[in-house]
């Protein structure tokens, strides 16, 4: 294992950006008295209880995966929500409307301006059964409440910072330490409320030691070692919440877990809807042949219906199936305002 013992050898860079994030977390972490009020909520049509926050989560991503923005979008999406919902009280009726602004609001930050949908588009879509003109007035009302602040630090910039740290110091094989199974694994967290009151970095932490620990290098984890003693993370806290993710993770791999099933999402849309949409919001299946004689089928109207298909999980699933496979091998271990 390289020498880490002093930051001039661990890459000056990396831990201006570690202590930089460091001291804005706390900016960007949802209140904790809203989110224990919305843990503490029974199931009713009036107040918003833990299922619908974590059901909008899974649409959230399953919206990322369809117009096949980033990671980042996805995170930054749910941190918006989670704020939002943690300064405002909310009705599930207004829930749909709130989370897709959410999702606009995050892709206006990481996305290029030009894959951005527009307003009509996402509704469609979503199916959130709301105007344009609802959108942004919720718009409005998240941005003011939140400041106009979205560029958040999250779990998600630990986590990238963390791995390229312990691969910039590690001898092992670089594959060894897979990114995409700690964001997959980072994506089941975000769909459990309780995981929005963790600070990021000990989240972040929580999933790379968790898979070091699995992978049961020694000179990968006397790294991860120092960079939670860089980070101030206490061994209580780390503790206390790796075995909330390691009980998240296993429960989540397990078949008696209730998730839906993995079907390609498939939009029913007339003709003249598609020519609507942007090509990019899904694949265009093959032209048939025309005849030479060439004929008109007057039983195929313009307003007909076709399945179109845009290779990308229901907007009622959570990870992919490929991701899916990242939570197999866990096992848990022994032992406010109002807005309307």
């Amino acid at each position: 294992m390289k020498d880490i013992g002093a930051e001039e050898q661990m890459g000056p860079w990396l831990f201006k950006q570690l202590k930089f994030h460091l001291e804005q977390e706390w900016k960007y972490q949802p209140q904790e008295k809203g989110l224990s009020l919305i843990e503490c909520t029974a199931e009713n049509d009036n107040t918003l209880c833990p299922r619908l926050r974590n059901a909008k989560v899974e649409d959230l991503w399953s919206l990322t995966n369809f117009f096949g923005f980033a990671m980042e979008t996805f995170v930054l999406a749910v941190n918006i929500l989670d704020r939002f919902l943690a300064l405002m009280k909310v009705k599930p009726k207004h829930l749909s409307c709130i989370g897709v602004c959410c999702f606009q609001l995050a892709a206006r930050v990481v996305e290029e301006e030009c894959n951005i949908p527009s307003l009509h588009d996402v509704i469609r879509i979503s199916q959130c059964k709301c105007t344009v003109s609802d959108m942004k007035r919720m718009e409005k009302i998240i941005s003011e409440k939140l400041h106009f602040d979205f560029k958040a630090t999250t779990a998600l910039t630990f986590l990238h910072l963390y791995h390229t740290i312990v691969l910039c110091h590690t001898s092992e094989r670089k594959e060894l330490l897979n990114l995409d199974k700690l964001e997959a694994q980072l994506k089941a967290c975000n769909c459990r409320l309780v995981f929005s009151k963790a600070k990021p970095s000990i989240l972040a932490l929580c999933l790379l030691t968790l898979e070091v620990q699995t992978l049961k290098s020694i000179e990968l984890f006397e790294i991860v070692l120092r960079v939670q003693k860089h980070s101030k993370i206490s061994d209580s806290d780390l503790l206390y919440w790796r075995e909330l993710v390691s009980k998240c993770l296993a429960d989540y791999s397990s078949p008696a877990c209730c998730k839906p099933d993995h079907k390609k999402l498939v939009w029913i849309v007339s003709r003249r809807t598609a020519q609507n949409l942007q090509n990019s919001y899904y694949s265009v299946p093959e032209l048939p042949t025309i005849p030479e004689a060439g004929c008109f089928d007057e039983s195929e109207s313009e307003d007909s219906c076709e399945d179109m298909s845009c290779g990308e999980d229901s907007l009622s699933s959570s990870p992919r199936d490929l991701e899916s496979t990242f939570f197999f091998d866990l096992k848990p271990k022994a032992k406010r305002k109002a807005l309307f």
